[in-house]
């Protein structure tokens, strides 16, 4: 072995440190089965150039993935050390919450927030590290995730949504633009995540945080059990001032889902996303800007629905999406005439 919310109102405290710590590395688990164990051994075997620790979160897991961490020679020599903590949750308190937990118990400079089902390489902690000293205002550093097979996961997206990117969007009509402008435009699918930039959203799957950004703008709006917590804690980070860089000389393995899927069928998951994607939106967004995109979005979910029941395909997902955001389109209506009926009155 190498020897090496909290809501947006709340400031982190965290007990007094019993020995120097640069970085914390924080794992949020729930039925990751031998990926945690996993983890946790290419961070070992990544044999990091600074003092970590190690605190994994685990939300009520079922299955066996604590007790294969403990098996593990390298993560008991760790918890010996008192450089790997476990934090058992009863319920599952979900992700923005866990990390939050985490936030108070930990003492690093620097903090690296990791998916159990990631995988860590030597050099890529030091370098995630060395973006956040060489400029004081970048708040957060994301790597270039992939794919077991190699190929680009995406996480880098504009953020937050607007209404005439959704309609490019969800009805093609990117295809007008050339392959780079839409790149630079819209992100996402249509840029190649091959050069390091500025950016207002950085997957949490693996995110490098510098603490300061943590203590300025607090942990993880606790509203988002799971998806677009991430979206809304970048979005304040870059309100607040901080630059996000996304790093793309720094690859980390991402097995995407392995968890989500366990615990929701693929068509019940995109609903789960949905759901969370408006309450972001919600408490982010300008009313007038929540109402254009709910309409956006039932709009060209409508047209997908046609267009998919001509070609003779299932349309039972698109079904289920229209109607959710005729729901939300009908929220954010019902939100915008009650604030205006609120100052007519006043």
């Amino acid at each position: 072995m190498c020897n090496a919310v909290l809501t947006r109102a709340h400031h982190i405290l965290r007990p007094p440190a019993t020995v120097t710590i640069d970085l914390s590395i924080i794992i949020v688990n729930w039925n990751a089965g031998d990926l945690l164990r996993r983890c946790a051994a290419s961070i070992v075997g990544s044999c990091p150039a600074v003092a970590y620790e190690i605190i994994v979160v685990d939300n009520a897991s079922s299955d066996q993935s604590l007790a294969l961490l403990r098996q593990d020679v390298e993560a008991a020599a760790l918890m010996a050390e008192g450089r790997l903590r476990i934090v058992e949750n009863a319920e599952n308190r979900g992700f923005g919450r866990a990390n939050n937990q985490a936030f108070v118990l930990s003492h690093g400079a620097f903090v690296l927030l990791l998916n159990p089902d990631t995988l860590m390489v030597p050099g890529a902690i030091e370098s995630l590290i060395a973006v956040l000293r060489a400029d004081r205002r970048i708040g957060a550093c994301g790597p270039r995730l992939v794919n077991p097979d190699g190929s680009l996961q995406i996480s880098v997206w504009r953020n937050p949504p607007t209404a005439w990117e959704i309609v490019l969007s969800n009805v093609k009509l990117y295809r007008l633009l050339p392959a780079r402008i839409r790149g630079e435009l819209l992100l996402g699918p249509h840029w190649r995540h091959d050069r390091r930039r500025r950016v207002r959203m950085l997957s949490a799957a693996a995110l490098m945080v510098r603490r300061e950004t943590i203590d300025a703008i607090g942990g993880f709006d606790e509203r988002f059990h799971m998806y677009a917590e991430d979206n809304e804690w970048c979005l304040r980070m870059a309100r607040a001032g901080w630059l996000l860089v996304f790093e793309p000389a720094v690859v980390v393995r991402h097995d995407e889902a392995q968890s989500s899927l366990k615990r929701w069928s693929r068509l019940e998951k995109r609903r789960v996303q949905l759901e969370a994607s408006y309450l972001f939106q919600q408490v982010s967004l300008p009313r007038r800007q929540l109402v254009a995109n709910q309409l956006a979005s039932y709009m060209t979910a409508h047209a997908q629905r046609a267009w998919r029941q001509m070609r003779g395909v299932d349309t039972s997902e698109m079904a289920m999406v229209a109607r959710l955001h005729g729901q939300h389109l009908r929220q954010a209506l019902h939100r915008a005439t009650a604030r205006h009926r609120g100052k007519t009155a006043g």
